[in-house]
């Protein structure tokens, strides 16, 4: 596959640099630290900045108010963001915003898409939990009747729900698919529980009792969530490599200078040897994002099914940025503990990253599953 960006592509990652130039890395520190309430709202004024640069409409259609991009120019967004570790429900939003695109009436894509694009308004999705490969059937369950949807069920650790105006939900139907529910954060049937994830923030388990949606608030077209959850396990990547980089940046810059008798630590053949492995990692996760990114943005055929590279991706994902960041941690010494320093939260994203949406051994044992049902001549 050719991974040469195209000049609408480097546009984007060079808007989404000064963006993020300035953005301070993410200081909220987890509940367990504070003792006490914490602000979790996210980043209004760099959500706001989003709008006016036109990235969070990258995705979307130019009839909607988008530059019409595909995933490669979300994921190199997402790497830049991940630089500071911007709290913003970017990934989520683009990437329900571009399913809903491909999926939902024209009704409900004039009717949200549009106010996606300008900032007003902020999407999520229930990614059914934490690991996105629970072995159990999905506990939503949907009914349609005459008048449109009924949900019940439950589901958790859903990031930003408390902020955004509509979640996705995934729902089982009796006759086996899975629909694409968009639920207002209000409406009347849904509530919210708080929980928080390894990385301090406030999540929340979704408590659905019998709630009505009309027929254009559910998606029932096919594909449209295993296109959502693809979208979501590939932008995860990109942010897991954007941490990585720059964590792998922090820790040259903090050896280039720290000194142990009279010379650099970074001059030591033990230092070196572990920066160069963790950069072969970093170099890895990014040839592997780029590979998932581009099958869901050409729809290219390949031996295996564009599930397979991003299988692939996450594990890479998953174990690089798990290596790089105790790694950086292991070559700070204690100063990498220091909770003034921005290193610690890294790490904490690091681990909710490599986690979400399924961690390592989940999808080795999905690419397993793919090579037996799809064997190679």
């Amino acid at each position: 596959m050719d991974f040469t960006f195209t000049e609408e592509q480097h546009a984007a990652a060079e808007t989404a640099k000064a963006v993020f130039a300035d953005v301070p890395p993410d200081a909220v520190p987890s509940p367990a630290l504070t003792q006490g309430a914490v602000d979790n709202d996210f980043d209004r004024a760099l959500w706001t900045r989003l709008a006016d640069t036109d990235l969070l409409g990258l995705v979307l259609d130019p009839t909607h108010g988008g530059a019409g991009l595909d995933a490669i120019a979300l994921c190199l967004v997402l790497r830049e963001s991940a630089r500071a570790l911007a709290r913003i429900p970017l990934l989520e939003t683009s990437a329900v915003a571009l399913t809903l695109q491909h999926h939902a009436p024209a009704e409900t894509t004039d009717a949200l898409l549009p106010r996606v694009a300008r900032g007003e308004l902020v999407l999520t999705a229930a990614s059914h939990g934490r690991t996105g490969h629970d072995p159990a059937p999905l506990a939503v369950t949907a009914h349609r009747d005459s008048t449109g949807w009924t949900l019940d069920g439950h589901t958790s650790t859903v990031p930003w729900a408390h902020q955004a105006d509509r979640i996705a939900v995934p729902a089982h139907t009796p006759d086996g698919r899975t629909v694409l529910a968009l639920l207002p954060r209000d409406h009347t049937g849904l509530t919210l529980a708080d929980q928080y994830g390894t990385h301090g923030e406030l999540l929340a388990a979704l408590h659905l009792d019998d709630v009505r949606l009309d027929p254009t608030d559910v998606i029932d077209t096919e594909g449209a969530w295993e296109e959502l959850h693809a979208l979501l396990t590939t932008g995860t990547c990109a942010l897991a490599l954007g941490l990585g980089e720059q964590v792998l940046t922090m820790t040259s810059r903090y050896t280039g200078t720290r000194e142990q008798f009279g010379h650099p630590v970074a001059t030591f053949q033990a230092v070196a040897v572990q920066a160069a492995d963790r950069y072969i990692d970093l170099r890895a996760m990014e040839v592997t994002l780029w590979q998932a990114a581009g099958r869901l943005s050409t729809a290219a055929d390949g031996p295996l099914p564009a599930a397979a590279d991003i299988a692939v991706a996450k594990i890479w994902a998953s174990e690089g940025v798990r290596r790089v960041v105790q790694t950086a941690q292991h070559l700070h010494g204690g100063f990498g503990a220091d909770t003034d320093y921005p290193l610690h939260r890294y790490h904490a994203w690091a681990k909710h990253l490599e986690l979400s949406l399924g961690p390592a051994a989940a999808h080795e044992e999905a690419l397993g599953d793919l090579l037996a049902s799809h064997p190679l001549a």
